[in-house]
């Protein structure tokens, strides 16, 4: 078994009591990152509660980067600060500049599932659930909406 570093326990939050931070926040202009940093740390230690880390969404920022999760965890393990997984992103897979880093965020935070035919059910019937118009809820809207339900 994996030892577990006392930094990794001290960043890590239970994700079974309280919601990853908003796909929104960006960090180093990476929408998505601190929020898929949050879910890996809870999967290392089986806190992850109904959220999973290596999902869909997760993967549009490993593809955007080519590399993987298993590479993206593996550092991540190592009781990494959201500095030092920033600049581990930054130098690992494809390099991205500021321009396309910001392109490629602004184009994730303005996903609207609803217009994607494969998603478009599951969204409308989620976003109702939720009490949201899926014809003008993002993807982070719904999800920021998803995590404040959960834990209200």
């Amino acid at each position: 078994m994996m030892m577990v570093s006392e930094n990794l326990k001290n960043m890590a939050k239970n994700l079974a009591k309280e919601a990853p931070r908003s796909p929104s926040i960006r960090l180093g202009g990476y929408a998505i990152l601190s929020r898929t940093i949050d879910k890996c740390r809870a999967a290392i230690l089986n806190q992850n509660g109904e959220y999973h880390f290596d999902c869909p969404m997760d993967k549009t920022l490993f593809s955007f980067k080519k590399i993987t999760g298993d590479q993206f965890r593996s550092f991540v393990e190592q009781g990494k600060t959201d500095d030092e997984v920033l600049d581990w992103l930054n130098k690992n897979g494809e390099k991205k500049n500021v321009k396309q880093i910001k392109e490629w965020s602004d184009s994730v935070e303005n996903d609207y599932y609803y217009k994607k035919p494969d998603k478009k059910e599951w969204f409308a019937s989620e976003c109702e659930r939720l009490g949201l118009n899926p014809e003008t809820t993002t993807l982070f809207d719904y999800l920021n909406a998803d995590d404040k339900a959960s834990f209200n």
